[in-house]
């Protein structure tokens, strides 16, 4: 199939990778060109100058960006997506953005006779790279039916939960869980060593009954070693939490921990740790105990 991503970031750039590597015909985009180029000497395929470019006789457009800004630059602005997506085309979009930019899409792919899926992922880089992907969905069935045999190249794990809108509130659910999570973790750790206990050692019982988790398993290690310089950035969870939390506020619904939280992760921005890992939340604890 003849197909285009648009955004080679540190997702994009390996779900572009799996969709060539599956035997697809991939014309890549991104806004720094270098990094198209090293994308296409890397894997092969072909590189545009422009999103227009990119989607121009591709039969399914892909789409990974930063925010709803940069979204809607790359999909509605005059060089973008829809100025060259063809009638009857797809665009499925990755970004992690409101449910109100993916309906604003939705309603613009219908317009010109194409069909638009808002499919935020989770995983990780590791996920990415792995082609182990977590994809929620919003759109309609046959649309979804359609694109998913494409998607798999880069998930094991992708499902249709309502109409457009609806895989960015799945989104913003996942990260709503996940910051909870990471708190509890940092909370338990900081716990464990400050009473005097091996906090490795502790991890390796408790993963094994209730208090298990993702997070545990794979950030736990390197949480203890003060390692964050890899996964996804505290920067980028801020954006998603804002997401979120304007969403519940536009549906009168309290986010207490999802709020004191975000303000935490303000917290190690402030410490310079806009670009650590997420699971630097321990930061702060570890700060106020020196003090």
């Amino acid at each position: 199939m003849k197909v285009a991503f648009v955004g080679l970031g540190v997702m994009g750039y390996p779900m572009a990778g799996h969709l060539l590597k599956a035997g697809h015909d991939v014309t890549v985009y991104n806004r720094t060109t270098s990094k198209a180029e090293a994308w296409v000497a890397e894997y092969g395929g072909q590189h545009a100058l422009t999103p227009m470019e990119a989607a121009q006789g591709a039969e399914m457009v892909f789409c990974c960006v930063g925010n709803d800004n940069d979204l809607r630059e790359v999909t509605l602005g005059e060089q973008g997506i829809y100025k060259g997506l063809g009638e009857g085309c797809y665009l499925v979009d990755h970004t992690t953005a409101s449910a109100e930019v993916a309906r604003e899409l939705d309603a613009q792919a219908k317009a010109q006779g194409a069909y638009f899926l808002d499919a935020p992922v989770s995983g990780g880089q590791a996920g990415a790279e792995n082609g182990v992907l977590t994809v929620m969905m919003g759109g309609d069935q046959a649309d979804f039916d359609t694109v998913l045999p494409v998607i798999q190249c880069y998930s094991r794990q992708a499902r249709l939960l309502g109409p457009a809108g609806s895989g960015q509130l799945a989104k913003m659910v996942n990260q709503i869980c996940i910051a909870g999570i990471v708190q509890g973790l940092s909370e338990g750790l900081h716990f464990a060593e400050a009473v005097g206990l091996d906090g490795k050692a502790v991890v390796d019982v408790i993963s094994k009954g209730a208090a298990q988790s993702w997070q545990m398993e794979n950030r736990s290690a390197t949480m203890l070693d003060g390692k964050f310089d890899y996964g996804f950035a505290v920067d980028w969870m801020r954006k998603d939490l804002f997401i979120a939390l304007t969403e519940a506020r536009n549906h009168d619904i309290h986010l207490p921990l999802t709020a004191l939280v975000d303000q935490f992760y303000s917290d190690v921005q402030s410490m310079g740790g806009g670009r650590w890992d997420t699971s630097s939340l321990i930061t702060r604890l570890n700060r106020n105990k020196a003090k």
